[in-house]
């Protein structure tokens, strides 16, 4: 771009306090001309008008150089950014506005940068101009500094006794801040006050459950499968526990409606969890739910909420909004519980399932026309709280369905937000396959003294129904993928799989190897649009397809009963994925297989899997016993290689 100038003109700084720009080479007339008689174009201008010959601002810009003055001015470099604008939008307008052709060249001396105008005078003057009010003049002086002229002290008079001398300033005040957050509590007790008192309890305790002894009640607990009750927050005044229910009479005998929805479903009887979870709920307690997944955790939550929607004081026409919120960790999860909710019709009781990557405006719709049950994910909740389409102040009913999994994806932040913005007399609960500090931690922030239910034990450990077994295998994926399609070219007609992958990548890759070798399959993770997950599990479901390949996305909450095999193509980086994993077979009294396969790269996992496996009395290789061994050792042999203190070499911090 320098080539084109004429290397015998000298560029002066313009000078801002000038009515214009300054030229000079010793004749302050002389301007810049185009010795070679060349076009100059910016980059930034279209490519059509540097196709067919740049007009600028139409007929009144500068067409190809006909002896038009070609000016150079210079500007402090920090300026030429605004000068181009994003993209060159900017100086495309300068160019527009002006007439003129202006050239950022690549000549700069660090702190000034050289650019050229082409143009008639008027032009060129316009140019000018506007540049310069792009520039500030403050800013460009101090790049020209100009010499500062010693000025004559200036004798301060005296203050006439008569005359007051300036008031001197007020002393701020300190800010008591424990004094307004405590008002601030007040006046978030008053508003919610305004609100109708909230209707909790709904329990009848049937005289059968009345006759039952202290000694029956353990009974009944150890016999179906070990079940602890417990206060989580001992209190001095708390209640004691409800005695758990054996049938769903005891339960409900004062809703027969909720009976006959029971009925129809065909189940036989209550579930462990269920039969002490139930008498919990309707009474208006707080509830920590702890069980393994496929033990009917969402319909002991969802039963007593469909009595508590149906007992509140204010009418659902009336209401605002909804007065049952389920939040869940997935898509597929809030799913499958909105397709629980509406198997039972209960006094025309209305649910609706919001989620990312569903039809916004079609659950908006359903929102505003109100609803009595949101099911939710955490995202697209607070979308639309934010967007004022979903009024949450009267949700009277709170369900944290998976809490646990919903802190591992790290929605911790928009459960504190929503929860926040729920009056805190609610009722709450909270369902969660495993016991983890961060579970505990939102318990003792939103829940009043509740009761935790566990179903088995507190340590981590994957169901019973299912044959867990591990395979072995050399850490190369051409192996791998052999020892699958060999079973999966053995599979019965009548068998159903999930196939559960580390990457997205692999799971589409698994897809397709199956689709050339004649196998029916899906796949699900979330690359997938929603549309195409939601096919994939009812493909799943109705038998259209024999294998679902996933990712973790659908370890939890998948509730399809008859899939018969689980296979961990990846071993999981954690062994609660395991479990979850395993979970999805052997569902509803039936039994199920599992098969993963184990490589030296999942060595760290072999000690956690023991335990899992020995507990469910398992058969474990005994590979797997000498990898623990040597991960052990070599993580023995690694801390104690390294130094003591401090990051990095000598114990210090690497810069």
């Amino acid at each position: 771009m320098c080539d084109d100038w004429d290397d015998n003109a000298e560029v002066v700084v313009p000078h801002y306090a000038t009515q214009a720009f300054t030229r000079s080479n010793g004749d302050t007339n002389r301007n810049w001309r185009d010795n070679s008689q060349r076009e100059y174009s910016h980059r930034s201008a279209p490519r059509e008008d540097r196709r067919n010959g740049y007009r600028g601002g139409g007929n009144h810009g500068p067409r190809r150089n006909n002896g038009n003055d070609a000016t150079a001015i210079k500007v402090p470099s920090k300026f030429v950014g605004r000068i181009i604008g994003r993209g060159g939008t900017k100086i495309s307008d300068l160019q527009f506005e002006s007439g003129a052709k202006i050239n950022v060249t690549k000549e700069t001396d660090g702190n000034e940068t050289v650019i050229k105008l082409i143009g008639d005078a008027d032009a060129v003057a316009k140019a000018e101009s506007l540049i310069r009010d792009l520039t500030i003049e403050r800013e460009y002086k101090q790049f020209n500094p100009e010499p500062k002229q010693e000025e004559a002290p200036v004798e301060e008079e005296p203050v006439a006794q008569w005359q007051n001398p300036a008031p001197k300033p007020a002393p701020t005040e300190e800010i008591n801040w424990l004094e307004m957050f405590k008002q601030c509590e007040e006046n978030e007790k008053a508003e919610w006050a305004k609100l109708p008192p909230i209707i909790k309890e709904f329990y009848f305790e049937h005289p059968e459950v009345t006759a039952m002894t202290d000694e029956e009640v353990e009974n009944f607990r150890i016999e179906n499968n070990n079940i602890v009750v417990e206060r989580t927050f001992k209190t001095e005044n708390s209640k004691p526990v409800p005695k758990p229910i054996q049938t769903f009479e005891q339960a409900f005998h004062k809703y027969p409606e909720i009976l006959e929805e029971i009925r129809k479903a065909g189940f036989v009887k209550p579930s462990p969890i269920q039969s002490q979870a139930w008498p919990v709920l309707l009474n208006g307690e707080d509830l920590i739910g702890i069980a393994q997944t496929g033990t009917g955790k969402t319909l002991a939550f969802l039963l007593p909420a469909l009595v508590h929607i149906d007992g509140q004081l204010v009418s659902r026409a009336e209401r605002g909004g909804p007065a049952v919120l389920v939040m869940a960790p997935t898509r597929e999860l809030a799913l499958q519980i909105d397709k629980e909710v509406k198997k039972y019709e209960y006094k025309g009781i209305t649910a609706v399932c919001v989620y990312g990557g569903g039809n916004r405006r079609e659950q908006i719709k359903i929102v505003t026309d109100g609803v009595d049950i949101v099911i939710a994910t955490p995202g697209r909740l607070n979308d639309l709280i934010e967007a004022q389409h979903l009024n949450i102040k009267f949700v009277t009913y709170v369900v944290l369905d998976e809490a646990d999994r919903m802190l591992d994806m790290g929605f911790e932040p928009q459960i504190r937000k929503v929860m926040y913005r729920i009056r805190p007399t609610r009722q709450t609960v909270m369902t969660s396959a495993t016991w983890p500090m961060g579970v505990r931690r939102l318990a003792q922030s939103y829940m009043v003294d509740p009761i935790q239910i566990y179903v088995g034990t507190l340590d981590l450990a994957a169901t019973h129904t299912v044959t867990q077994i591990i395979e072995v295998i050399p850490d190369d994926d051409a192996e791998k993928f052999k020892v699958f399609m060999d079973f999966a070219n053995n599979l019965h007609p009548s068998e159903k799989v999930i196939v559960f992958c580390g990457k997205k990548a692999r799971a589409d890759d698994l897809s397709s190897e199956l689709s050339l070798a004649g196998l029916q399959c899906q796949t699900i993770h979330g690359n997938r649009d929603q549309s195409d997950r939601e096919q994939a599990l009812i493909d799943i479901a109705d038998g259209t397809v024999q294998f679902l390949i996933a990712t973790d996305v659908a370890s939890r909450g998948l509730d399809i009963d008859d899939i018969t095999h689980v296979i961990n193509y990846d071993f999981p980086r954690n062994i609660e994925e395991y479990v979850h994993r395993v979970g999805r077979t052997g569902r509803a009294g039936k039994t199920g297989k599992s098969i993963s396969y184990f490589t030296r790269g999942d060595w760290a996992q072999a000690k956690d899997l023991i335990a899992i496996l020995e507990e469910a009395e398992q058969h474990v290789p005994e590979e797997i016993y000498k990898m623990a061994d040597r991960y052990a050792s070599w993580k023995e042999r690694k801390d104690a290689s390294r130094p003591s203190g401090g990051r990095g070499r000598g114990g210090g911090r690497r810069w």
